[in-house]
């Protein structure tokens, strides 16, 4: 660290945040509620809380929100949380490192616990099972099977040729885990009837990009099968009627779902889904009933049913003006816990009841924030300098005439994701020190159309980048912002666009800070692939895909380039990251200092790649915002 650097943070340390903005811990705590769902009989409410740090698992009665267990999980990461009937909830918690006495990569590894909650009981799921790593290897199916809670857990028994993708129930009453089906070498998903059968298993081969599906029909049969590199079908779960199994490919115009009888017939012609990744099924039945997606800035919630959809559109219409998200709901579809995020109150739970007809807040997400520290967020529409029609979002700072912003460039991680509209808690953050804030959906972004998405395939540090700084020139002409006091920050794929835009995209930023951002591209791929199965071929495969030739990805590194930086550069990056390799950082600072640019590392110390703990969340937002108040102060 240069000798320059302390009294530059020092100077930041005393410029005057907007009197009216709320600390900065209000945006870069953990949420107060992280996660809430309601039983299957509409009695109970589980709620996943934080003091901003520490965690706490909340059961109460759903009518009179009163306490009925506590747990106090602490620091460990509480991934998700899931109803097995009235009593049993299953959690999911993960945890950073190699599992003992296995050969496996270090990983963010997923372990399934059950609480009753009724017997104030807590039971690891799949701990002491022989050759099992006792992890979750996909999702994890409910059923009740002669009135007793069972789930249907994903995964991996040891053999001597290596882990097997396996079926395991849980009977949750007894606490008993027993093996149900071993999937074949290339298994990677199954699913599961209604009764407990395990009636189909879908396999990969990634070297030939073999895709399959097997269905069972007193032995194992193959019921179709396709070759796809980069794009194979993919087997969602149950069908319409809970007997048939749901596919999703791309069709002609976008998403299609097909669905196949045990027998292997198709139910009817494939139908449109906007996102195949978030279909909706019954709780009860499990049977397919719908879909959700963000269509253009709109959430589109489709379901098959007609009371399903009144209910859900006047669930939406007691919201104007907000945008409202399902989280969970019961058999009977008459409560519903949703996310309703307002753009001037920001986002909160809330617990409807379309039988009563009653809407009951369960909490906000954010406490200490009031409409006057949510700043405006408003979509955007530009044009790319090759004529590629783009979107995004721009946050505007409450209480500052939009005119001649300084402005952040805060691109999206993936880059196979997109911006949303609504309350973004590091992008509000940002805005309330005075800054405008600018979203991009760049090519190669999904979710916006796959002309979008294939546009950036071979872009990175190319027109991917270029994409950011045509942003920053449209609100420049429009003179919003003023080009000259203009900083670029991200995190996983932004923090690479940080650097890139350091280094590859010279003279639109005066500073860039990127957070777990790749430096060294190859090495990425390399970490990306280890240890996978066929040696990464499918991994190596996606990701050449995005950044091109494998030839030139040094022509693309930032660490590669530091003899071009002319700005002050931050990195942030947790020691716990199994996704992008804290190496990555300590090469990019290594390849700065040698060639003498100025530079600062902060360490998260056990933190990992989606910041989930509270104290180092606010430790990189602190530095961030320091760093940025020093080097394109808002006043």
């Amino acid at each position: 660290m240069r000798g320059w650097w302390p009294v530059a943070f020092a100077l930041a340390a005393t410029l005057a945040s907007p009197c009216w903005s709320a600390p900065l811990e209000a945006y870069g705590k953990l949420p107060r509620i992280e996660q809430a769902a309601i039983s299957p009989d509409g009695q109970m409410l589980a709620l996943v809380e934080t003091d901003g740090e520490a965690r706490t698992l909340t059961f109460e009665k759903a009518d009179t929100r009163a306490t009925v267990l506590k747990l106090i999980v602490g620091k460990q990461k509480l991934r998700a949380i899931q109803w097995a009937g009235p009593h049993h909830l299953i959690t999911t918690v993960s945890y950073t490192g190699r599992i003992p006495d296995v050969i496996a990569p270090r990983g963010e590894w997923n372990y399934p616990l059950d609480i009753d909650w009724s017997k104030g009981t807590l039971r690891p799921m799949l701990w002491g099972l022989r050759d099992t790593l006792g992890v979750i290897d996909g999702p994890i199916d409910v059923r009740q099977i002669d009135g007793r809670p069972m789930a249907f857990v994903r995964g991996v028994t040891m053999l001597p040729t290596g882990g097997r993708t396996t079926v395991f129930r849980v009977d949750l009453d007894a606490g008993i885990s027993t093996p149900r089906v071993v999937g074949f070498p290339d298994t990677i998903s199954f699913v599961v009837d209604g009764a407990g059968l395990v009636v189909a298993q879908e396999q990969y081969e990634p070297r030939a990009g073999r895709w399959s599906l097997d269905l069972w029909n007193n032995g194992w049969t193959e019921a179709e099968y396709t070759t796809s590199l980069n794009a194979p079908p993919a087997v969602e779960g149950l069908g319409r009627d809970a007997t048939s199994v749901a596919i999703a490919s791309d069709g002609k115009d976008g998403p299609v779902i097909g669905e196949l009888k045990r027998d292997g017939t198709e139910v009817g012609p494939p139908y449109p889904v906007d996102d195949p990744d978030r279909l909706i099924w019954d709780p009860a039945t499990h049977r397919l009933i719908g879909d959700a997606a963000l269509v253009g800035d709109q959430a589109r919630y489709k379901f098959f049913d007609p009371q399903d959809q009144a209910s859900w559109d006047s669930i939406n219409a007691a919201f104007p003006g907000s945008r409202v998200e399902l989280a969970s709901f019961s058999d009977d579809h008459k409560k519903f816990v949703v996310r309703v995020d307002s753009p001037t109150a920001g986002p909160n739970y809330v617990l409807a009841d379309v039988g009563a007809k009653t809407n009951v807040p369960i909490g906000d997400l954010y406490e200490g924030l009031t409409s006057r520290d949510i700043a405006t967020v408003k979509p955007i529409a530009f044009v790319a300098k090759d004529g590629l029609a783009l979107s995004g979002y721009l946050t505007l700072p409450q209480g500052r005439d939009p005119s001649r912003l300084p402005l952040i460039v805060f691109p999206h991680g993936g880059p196979a994701a997109r911006d949303e509209p609504g309350f973004d808690w590091w992008a509000q953050a940002m805005a309330s020190r005075g800054y405008a804030v600018l979203q991009v959906n760049f090519r190669g972004s999904s979710g916006l159309g796959w002309t979008l998405q294939s546009a950036g395939f071979g872009e990175w540090g190319r027109k991917m980048q270029t994409d950011l700084s045509d942003g920053v020139r449209y609100l420049a002409a429009q003179g919003t912002i003023d080009p000259a006091r203009v900083c670029i920050v991200g995190a996983s794929y932004g923090g690479y666009a940080a650097l890139a835009g350091a280094t590859l995209d010279p003279g639109v930023y005066r500073c860039a800070a990127s957070v777990a951002g790749p430096s060294q591209l190859a090495k990425m791929i390399d970490f990306a692939a280890s240890d996978k199965q066929h040696d990464g071929v499918d991994v190596r495969r996606y990701w050449t895909r995005y950044m091109g030739d494998p030839a030139k990805l040094r022509e693309i590194s930032p660490a590669n380039l530091a003899d071009k930086v002319t700005i002050p550069i931050l990195l942030v990056h947790g020691k716990d990251d199994t996704v992008v390799d804290f190496s990555q950082s300590q090469t990019m600072v290594d390849a700065l200092t040698r060639a003498r640019k100025p530079s600062q590392f902060v360490t998260l110390k056990s933190e990992d790649h989606w910041l989930s703990r509270g104290a180092t969340r606010l430790q990189m937002l602190q530095a961030v915002m320091t760093f940025l108040e020093t080097y394109n102060p808002p006043g």
